[in-house]
């Protein structure tokens, strides 16, 4: 059953938010999944299986490793894993 308090509807316009903010991609789906996870932690929102196969997926589209820089293919893996995550809230 979905969230349905303020603060849950506060969380989804939250990470809409993230995903409409102009910048580069990357740095705007670290964001939202920054903003997720604290959702999460707090309790306003609730984990799905689906959901957190997907902040796994996005986890690992945005890996980095020694300073290397992300470029095209993460940045539009992250715009279409947020867009699947968004999808997704509506049941969190």
């Amino acid at each position: 059953m979905p969230s349905t308090s303020p603060d849950a509807d506060a969380a989804r316009s939250t990470f809409q938010a993230a995903l409409e903010a102009k910048g580069h991609a990357v740095d705007n789906a670290r964001a939202a999944a920054t903003g997720l996870e604290a959702a999460f932690a707090a309790g306003v929102l609730q984990r799905t299986a689906a959901l957190d196969q997907m902040l796994g997926d996005l986890g690992r589209a945005l890996e980095q490793h020694d300073g290397q820089k992300l470029g095209g293919k993460s940045a539009e893996a992250a715009r279409f894993i947020l867009r699947a995550i968004s999808r997704e809230l509506a049941d969190a």
